[in-house]
């Protein structure tokens, strides 16, 4: 693969500090209560749903601008969920893709253009098969 951009990161613990090599990211880090800590910070579920909807987002819009569809005001919302994992008793993480269509796209072609963004967003790849991820047209 020819690389376009490499994004570097630091985190000190789940209970610390992440900070991106130019700077631009700087945030505590810190469990939610619920998962015992004081939230007086932001976590990791956060930090990938704030991701996985920027970048599922963007790849809705390429895919509808490819099908020559106009897409209008779009969002997705995503929430990413951590619970243990039955299968090993650690953890894992499910995500759910809230997809805000305009009314003209909340039918079949609104719901096609969210699987095609399934299909090539960067994040849905990486996750394929590793986590459960359900999509909403809204």
């Amino acid at each position: 693969m020819d690389i376009l951009y490499t994004a570097v990161a630091t985190a000190t613990g789940r209970d610390g500090r992440a900070v991106s090599s130019d700077g631009q990211l700087d945030v505590r880090l810190a469990f939610p209560p619920a998962l015992g800590g004081d939230g007086k910070g932001t976590n990791p579920e956060q930090l990938f749903a704030a991701g996985y909807a920027a970048c599922f987002t963007s790849t809705l819009g390429v895919v509808g601008r490819a099908a020559k569809v106009a897409t209008g005001d779009i969002s997705v919302t995503a929430e990413v969920g951590i619970g243990k994992d039955p299968e090993d008793g650690g953890f894992a993480i499910t995500a759910v893709l809230r997809a805000k269509l305009p009314e003209h796209l909340q039918n079949e072609t609104g719901r096609k253009l969210v699987e095609q963004a399934h299909a090539g967003c960067p994040y849905s790849k990486a996750t394929r098969g590793n986590i459960a991820v359900e999509l909403i047209v809204e």
